[in-house]
């Protein structure tokens, strides 16, 4: 059960599963043991196995794309609360609560922020640690670029105007990525290289 990311105060832990190598992560208070998972993916045997073992009291979904939700009947099934935005809440076969945009979500003594970033989806959302650098981006977001738009829900000036006004005109340049797919990056390596998103139009 190796830890992807820590501080004093929280822990991080990331299970890639699936097909399409999602990235499913663990958010854990250290001081009250209380957790969040984000993104039910897939491989809910194991989802569930390390849901109980750290502590997770809720299931946010960054988006409704098939691949991020495979586990999300098996997880409410075991009693686990699963959130959407209400865009994209539709797209879940199930789901217990709406997220709202600048709504705040308690794990334990850690407060995580929803910011829409819309554009991936309809009702894509990113979610900031408060206080800590960190940000879990889903799709919207990704080292070399935006989430894929070449879609039925995407919208690529949409994604652009999200990352621009959401993200990097708000996040200081060391803010942590951890997205929906792959490795981790910055705020401050990507931003540079918003214009050349724009132009070359993906």
């Amino acid at each position: 059960m190796a830890i992807h990311y820590e501080d004093s105060d929280l822990e991080i832990h990331r299970f890639v599963v699936g097909p399409l190598d999602n990235n499913v992560f663990i958010l854990r208070c250290r001081q009250t043991g209380q957790a969040l998972l984000v993104d039910a993916a897939n491989e809910h045997d194991l989802l569930l196995e390390m849901a109980h073992a750290l502590g997770v009291r809720q299931v946010v979904e960054t988006h409704g794309h098939w691949d991020h939700i495979q586990a999300v009947p098996q997880l409410r099934d075991a009693g686990f609360d699963v959130a959407v935005t209400p865009a994209d809440a539709d797209m879940l076969p199930s789901y217990d609560q709406l997220l709202e945009d600048e709504g705040a979500l308690e794990v334990g003594r850690l407060r995580l922020r929803v910011l829409a970033t819309p554009g991936h989806t309809p009702g894509s959302a990113c979610f900031l640690v408060e206080g800590k650098p960190i940000l879990f981006s889903g799709d919207t977001l990704f080292p070399g670029g935006p989430g894929a738009t070449n879609t039925p829900t995407g919208d690529f000036p949409t994604i652009i105007e999200s990352l621009e006004r959401r993200l990097f005109s708000r996040l200081a340049p060391d803010t942590v990525v951890l997205p929906g797919h792959g490795s981790d990056t910055t705020i401050g390596a990507e931003a540079p290289h918003l214009q050349e998103w724009v132009d070359r139009g993906w």
